[in-house]
């Protein structure tokens, strides 16, 4: 069984520095080798396998020197992400993959661990965890990993935030005893978030709405300073932070509610709702995608 575990991370400047270095570097790698691929494809009708990515990578990074100064696992499991995307491709499982740029909101990069290796290049000592070319970084401890340690992803959001998601194995699978006889309808809407069979409902909490005019005001200021500048950088960081209260205030209601159906009830019956369709209609749309 394969758990993740995601905390914030409160990395110092130097260790920030080489978490972008190592993000840039790991989006290098991916476009580098998505257009050879692209390019072998057109000339042989065939494309690049891991392996031969991996030969031509150790030669890459004696050419562009920078390479190595961020996480060498990084670069790696660019690679196999690039591999796995082809094989998702051609099974039709998703589309073709894309080059990513700069500007994506969310930036990442995952370190694998090696078996083979005696010491862990990733081990957690109270609240610090140990990563790859940073060494030891502070990180908010809100529970304890359990299990062996497989990889780790560092991601850096819009508002300049860092977080780490630690995938672990474990051989134990937890399971609660529900009643079998317990189950539950939810009818789904807008005034009321959701209307249970037993008579229950919940409220639709709107947060986006409670935040609408905070928001707005927030982009009407980023609008008015010069693209690129100082300024318009902590512009930007202050409508993102907005965002980032209205998503985790979201998520929060959402996980709470999910997890209290998913422990008390066996079975949950939800009407098949096409939200696509539903949010062409503009006079509730902002309303259904403020109720997730």
């Amino acid at each position: 069984m394969h758990k993740a575990f995601k905390f914030r991370l409160y990395p110092n400047k130097e260790q920030a520095i080489l978490i972008n270095k190592s993000i840039g570097s790991s989006r290098f790698i991916f476009n580098h080798f998505l257009a050879k691929w692209n390019d072998t494809y057109k000339e042989t009708g065939k494309g690049l396998t891991y392996n031969t990515c991996a030969n031509l990578l150790t030669s890459l990074k004696k050419q562009v020197e920078w390479l190595k100064e961020g996480d060498a696992h990084a670069l790696q499991s660019s690679l196999r992400n690039l591999a796995d995307a082809f094989d998702r491709f051609f099974k039709k499982q998703n589309d073709a993959p894309r080059f990513k740029s700069k500007k994506n909101p969310v930036q990442s990069y995952t370190t694998k661990i090696e078996k083979k290796n005696q010491w862990p290049e990733v081990s957690i000592i109270g609240n610090k965890i140990k990563l790859p070319k940073l060494g030891w970084v502070k990180f908010a401890k809100s529970r304890e990993v359990e299990g062996r340690i497989l990889s780790a992803t560092i991601r850096r959001n819009p508002s300049g935030k860092y977080f780490v998601s630690i995938l672990c194995e474990r051989n134990d699978c937890p399971y609660v005893p529900v009643d079998q006889e317990k189950a539950v309808g939810i009818d789904l809407g807008l005034k009321d978030f959701a209307i249970f069979s037993d008579g229950k409902k919940e409220k639709a909490p709107k947060y986006f709405r409670k935040y609408e005019k905070q928001l707005a005001k927030a982009q009407r200021t980023m609008t008015r300073r010069t693209k690129g500048g100082a300024n318009w950088r902590k512009a930007r960081i202050k409508v993102a932070k907005i965002h980032e209260k209205i998503t985790n205030a979201r998520h929060d209601f959402l996980h709470k509610l999910s997890t209290k159906l998913i422990r008390e009830n066996q079975v949950i019956s939800t009407e098949d709702l096409q939200v696509k369709n539903m949010v062409k209609n503009h006079n509730v749309a902002k309303s259904i995608t403020d109720a997730s």
